[in-house]
């Protein structure tokens, strides 16, 4: 007969929520590169900070389109999430009405993808963030 202590279900201890596990990652999205700087993290931040606003900012000056929150084409919609993880970038070009631009031209959908892109790194920095502050990473 099996031991009654090994039939129960092992527990996994909970990670503890810290300031900084919740704070980072918020931060980060908003201002990328922001969460590894409030880490101490500062050649890190910085890198990210020139690369997701580099690329975010290329994308803006070849009139690459930004996508707005919508229930339409499935492509549209992956564009929006793609868009929305650049964070405060993206409310700012949403606030000022840039990214407007009919894409006309070829540097025009390359643009589109570089803000795009820049999102989707800003999400990978923000995972990144997250597990600096509870101690998964380096």
């Amino acid at each position: 007969m099996a031991n009654s202590t090994t039939d129960k279900a092992k527990i996994v201890p909970s990670e503890t929520v810290t300031l900084m596990s919740v704070l980072a990652p918020a931060i980060g999205w908003l201002v990328p590169g922001a969460g590894h700087l409030i880490q101490k993290r500062w050649i890190r931040g910085l890198l990210l900070f020139v690369s997701i606003v580099t690329l975010f900012l290329l994308g803006l000056a070849m009139q690459g389109r930004i996508y707005k929150a919508n229930g339409g084409d499935i492509l549209e919609m992956l564009g929006f999430i793609g868009d929305v993880g650049a964070g405060g970038l993206y409310i700012l070009t949403l606030a000022n009405d840039w990214g407007q631009g009919a894409i006309a031209f070829a540097t025009a959908d390359f643009g589109t993808k570089f803000m795009i892109v820049a999102g989707l790194l800003n999400f990978i920095a923000v995972a990144d963030a997250y597990h600096i502050a509870i101690g998964k990473k380096r």
